[in-house]
């Protein structure tokens, strides 16, 4: 064997240790480039900047929803107040005076007699001509499909009875 291919022995002294551990990664796996010959690189993303672009994607969505959610609770509470005011109606006509049985559909006129007592009637205040001296016209009402009354014309200055026109 050759004197420059013989092994030589390690001389510890010669060593520097801390420079060597410079050298050394004592996890390779990550590090950002790569540490053999098959290794890929790997780049350093800009996290905070990756993380910006979706937190502002994401709000806009998340508000762009809730403005959608919001215009459907309007509607949904527009629809309420119209049922509730259906109620109050229908309550206040089923509380007077019917001497026949309404009909789905159909145009029926409220009157109040001098008395205060509140009647419904088939026949309008042309109808009634010059006899309608002892009652005032209230309002034109329809019998809706689910027996809830509907406002079709109305007195003016009736507050108390329906509490907006509708």
């Amino acid at each position: 064997m050759n004197e420059e291919n013989k092994p030589k022995p390690v001389d510890l002294d010669q060593i520097d240790l801390e420079r060597m551990k410079l050298k050394v990664a004592d996890m390779p796996a990550l590090l950002e480039y790569a540490h053999s010959v098959g290794g890929f690189a790997i780049t350093p993303t800009q996290e905070g900047h990756i993380k910006g672009v979706a937190r502002e994607a994401m709000k806009e969505q998340t508000e762009e929803q809730l403005k959608i959610i919001f215009e459907q609770m309007k509607v949904l509470a527009q629809q309420v107040q119209d049922i509730k005011k259906r109620v109050h109606v229908s309550d206040l006509i089923y509380g007077v005076k019917m001497s026949f049985q309404p009909v789905i559909g159909k145009m029926y006129y409220l009157y109040e007699e001098k008395d205060g007592e509140r009647f419904l009637s088939l026949i309008s205040p042309k109808e009634w001509g010059s006899k309608m001296n002892d009652q005032r016209y209230l309002a034109e009402v329809r019998l809706n499909a689910d027996h809830t009354w509907k406002v079709i014309d109305s007195a003016e200055n009736l507050p108390d009875l329906f509490p907006e026109k509708f």
